[in-house]
């Protein structure tokens, strides 16, 4: 693989975006990257989350520029043109970003695709396209203003501003700031913390958290408890309950 580096930490997938060149900038070939080492991970038993790293500079500076610049308007319809990030947006396996430097544009929004946001001091946020004379089209006008607010989302989407990562946390978009070194370390162990709960709880949680954004309160409180019956024909529940009452560490089986 040409884009990425890929390793693995107990049940924890480490993937870093590596085109240093150009900042990790997100190409089709990125893209293929990705979702081919993702795609197997939704089945694996081994995979409990995966934690998605950039470089010290940069998380990913936004879309591969030089990549589109020269297309249509008909040839990205057809292409359909980033159509496919939304694959990686409905993958079921936990995905916790892991932020140093620059998130712009798409960047931001692959960041925003993920479960959890985890910063360090020197990351940058932004969907500056607006200066390049188009928008978001990874889903960053949309994720945004779910995630920060109408007011905070304008400001970021029509000034084309960056925001660093206190403001971006006390916005929404970011779960936790840490020093730049801890990054990494505290996304493999926010990772290895979701990894050891049970597979079927974890997915079904975070369905419903995202459903939270989607729907109206009632229909989602409602989805929320027939997903949380549903969990008492798992061997999971029995043995979350039974190791709580027993006073003892759970053993989860996925089952």
């Amino acid at each position: 693989m040409n884009s990425l580096k890929v390793e693995k930490d107990g049940r924890v997938v480490i993937v870093r975006l590596h085109r240093p060149r150009v900042l990790n900038a997100l190409s089709s070939e990125l893209l293929d990257e990705l979702l081919a080492v993702l795609r197997p991970l939704d089945n694996d038993p081994e995979a409990g989350c995966v934690v998605i790293t950039g470089s010290e500079r940069a998380f990913a500076a936004g879309a591969d520029i030089r990549e589109m610049a020269g297309k249509t308007a008909a040839e990205m319809v057809a292409e359909d043109y980033f159509g496919r990030w939304e694959e990686f947006a409905d993958l079921r396996v936990p995905k916790v970003a892991a932020v140093n430097g620059l998130a712009l544009g798409g960047g931001c929004e692959l960041a925003m695709m993920c479960d959890l946001v985890i910063a360090g001091e020197s990351a940058l946020f932004g969907q500056p396209e607006i200066k390049l004379g188009v928008i978001p089209g990874i889903g960053g006008t949309q994720r945004l203003t779910r995630l920060v607010g109408r007011a905070k989302a304008m400001d970021l989407v029509l000034t084309g501003r960056v925001m660093d990562a206190h403001e971006a946390e006390r916005a929404g978009l970011v779960s936790r700031v840490v020093a730049d070194e801890r990054v990494v370390g505290e996304a493999v162990e926010a990772g290895a913390a979701i990894a050891g709960h049970g597979r079927l709880a974890v997915r079904a949680a975070k369905e419903c958290v995202d459903r939270a954004l989607e729907g109206g309160l009632r229909a989602g409180v409602r989805y929320e408890r027939r997903v949380f019956h549903g969990l008492f024909a798992t061997e999971d529940q029995r043995e979350g309950m039974a190791a709580f009452l027993e006073k003892r560490e759970a053993r989860f089986m996925g089952r």
